[in-house]
């Protein structure tokens, strides 16, 4: 600059000694140094600009990277798929934005290097925001640590679960084996067998034999009729005349006709009616 200056010195000095106007030699020399001035200015804005404008752009990576990590620690306390699947994807967008800085802080190192711009503040900060990658680094590795050891757990609870859940489905089926032991039991114990019919279609399927006893020898089980005495307490002899062949309380029962004179067996007290005899044979004419 000194030099432009005494450059232009001389020049004034020698336009006087000619006696030339002044103004205008003044006027260009002013002008080009000036303009020169103003592009080395603008050209330094310009640098300064672009390195300010990828500075802004790490610092919003960053701040981004700091919210997503908010939310997978919050996340992280809670249990299920969709809180594991919200560690996942926020630490797969921490991964891609600390990415994106590591080569958004190169390019600002370039830039750097290549204007003629020479901050050592900037410089620090850029190696600040290098050794926050760093711990970012670690804080992911920390956190995709803990994930895992989630999953495992979730997995060895998944695994104990379902082992549990087999368990009780054994227990229920062995429990409804059982149920449905008792309850065949049940209505064994509750089992009733009758049968009506004339002499000789008794005798016929060996209910009644030529002596006139009842059930004796081998007799056709499955002429009679099975029930569960508990819920079946009426019975239709379709006959007007009957007579029992098996022995039953009399107190236990009654006879009554229908409209058409025709009897009807009402069981009154069906535990004492069947206590001697779970067969019912009734001759009826």
């Amino acid at each position: 600059m000194k030099k432009v200056l005494f450059f232009a010195f001389c020049l004034l000095t020698m336009v006087s000694c000619k006696e030339e106007p002044k103004a205008p030699v003044v006027s260009m020399v002013d002008t080009s140094v000036s303009d020169s001035l103003q592009a080395i200015i603008e050209q330094r804005d310009a640098e300064i600009n672009d390195m300010m404008a990828t500075f802004n752009e790490i610092q919003e990576g960053f701040r981004l990277i700091n919210e997503a990590e908010r939310r997978a620690t919050l996340a992280k306390d809670g249990e299920g798929t969709d809180r594991k699947s919200q560690i996942k994807s926020n630490i797969k967008f921490i991964q891609e934005r600390m990415e994106a800085n590591r080569k958004l802080i190169d390019q600002l190192r370039e830039q750097l290097k290549e204007s003629s711009f020479k901050g050592d503040q900037l410089q620090k900060s850029i190696e600040m925001m290098v050794a926050q990658l760093e711990s970012k680094d670690k804080q992911l590795a920390d956190l995709k640590e803990m994930l895992e050891a989630k999953d495992m757990r979730i997995n060895e609870m998944d695994e104990a679960i379902s082992v549990l859940n087999n368990d009780v489905a054994d227990l229920k089926n062995e429990s409804s084996q059982k149920s449905q032991t008792i309850s065949d039991q049940d209505k064994q114990l509750h089992m009733a067998y009758y049968v009506f019919g004339t002499k000789g279609e008794l005798k016929e399927q060996g209910i009644l034999d030529k002596s006139g006893e009842v059930l004796r020898g081998n007799y056709n089980k499955n002429y009679f009729t099975k029930i569960d005495y508990r819920h079946q307490k009426e019975i239709k002899l379709y006959s007007k005349k009957v007579k029992f062949l098996t022995s039953h309380p009399v107190s236990s029962y009654k006879l009554e006709p229908d409209a058409s004179k025709q009897l009807t067996l009402h069981i009154t007290n069906p535990d004492q009616f069947w206590h001697s005899s779970k067969y019912l044979v009734v001759l009826v004419k």
